[in-house]
């Protein structure tokens, strides 16, 4: 393993010698792995990382430290397949836990216990297609438990607990601008910017490889990773899970998967089973609309208008206004 880079790639980022030696380990271990069947970290394919997690929840050694440490060491050495694969199974582990505060401080505890009594999510490390079960629960518990108004309103908070300071520039943006429609315009031409930049260096931007088609798309539709005011709503279009795959896909069934970025709910689109209902994706409005909470100072209300869990090709949201903005 590429030891010494990676060891400055945790200083750089101000981790501890301790977080590091932790990486290490984890990477060394399953090196040994592949070699005992004659693969290497270079070489190793996406069901032979599969498998090494599916024996470390087996000896319940599945820590989040150590399948972090692996995720950033193939980030590292640009194996963007592999490490796409990690943020699919880690990115949502904040989302059942996140509804389950924020349903008992809307709906009170008694309520939050009888929505969750036998919703389990599976082991840290599970892949994708073990996660839907859990939700398809849980979004039957909380439609036959909770009025309409108020499921849509415990799902639609910031359940993947991004931090406030994570839309400072945000703030710093629609303070400068003279109009929201100024604002909104900036934040996408800045949007393009960024994806530019992660295309010339080949990196990974979040989730997502970034193509020239991919640039050229967000381009050309504000509401995509922005947004367009039309009265007293703004309009949002969900940027695609995997956009390359999404713009290249002429089945409408596997383009409403590659555009799903929800990891507890996406592979139920291959399988139907379970059936999810698009209510479930007042989270990812919920997701959507946290800048505009952040910008504005109040929690805003949000409008699912598209979803691909109940057939569509896009998702789309549309953020009210809160009563008092004058830009």
């Amino acid at each position: 393993m590429r030891e010494k880079d990676f060891r400055d790639y945790y200083r750089d980022r101000g981790f501890s010698d301790e977080d590091a030696d932790s990486a290490v380990e984890a990477v060394v271990e399953f090196e040994g792995r592949l070699k005992e069947k004659g693969a290497s970290l270079e070489s190793v394919s996406i069901d032979g990382v599969k498998e090494h997690i599916s024996l470390l929840i087996s000896e319940e050694r599945n820590s989040m430290d150590k399948l972090l440490g692996l995720a950033r060491y193939f980030y590292l050495m640009k194996r963007n397949d592999v490490y796409i694969y990690f943020t699919s199974i880690l990115g949502g582990r904040t989302v059942l836990p996140s509804i389950s505060e924020r349903l008992a401080q809307i709906a009170g505890e008694e309520k939050r216990d009888a929505v969750f009594e036998g919703v389990k999510a599976p082991p840290l490390g599970s892949p994708p297609e073990e996660f839907p079960k859990a939700t398809g629960l849980l979004m039957e518990r909380l439609v036959s438990g909770l009025d309409r108004d108020t499921y849509r309103r415990v799902l639609a908070g910031n359940h993947h607990r991004i931090p406030d300071a994570a839309f400072d520039r945000n703030r710093e943006w629609y303070h400068e601008a003279e109009s929201l429609e100024e604002y909104l315009k900036r934040v996408h031409e800045e949007a393009v910017v960024e994806l530019e930049q992660y295309l010339e260096e080949g990196k990974v931007w979040y989730e997502q490889e970034i193509t020239p088609e991919v640039v050229e798309y967000v381009r050309g539709n504000q509401e995509v990773l922005s947004g367009v005011r039309d009265g007293d709503r703004i309009y949002m279009t969900k940027f695609p899970y995997a956009p390359g795959e999404y713009l290249r896909e002429t089945d409408p069934w596997m383009k409403r998967y590659y555009m799903c970025h929800c990891p507890l709910a996406r592979a139920s689109i291959l399988t139907g089973d379970p059936e999810i209902s698009g209510e479930w994706c007042y989270c990812s409005a919920g997701f959507g609309k946290a800048k505009f909470d952040a910008v504005f100072g109040v929690e805003t209300e949000v409008e699912v208008l598209k979803t691909v869990l109940d057939g569509d090709l896009t998702c789309r949201f549309a953020v009210k206004i809160p009563e008092g903005v004058t830009k």
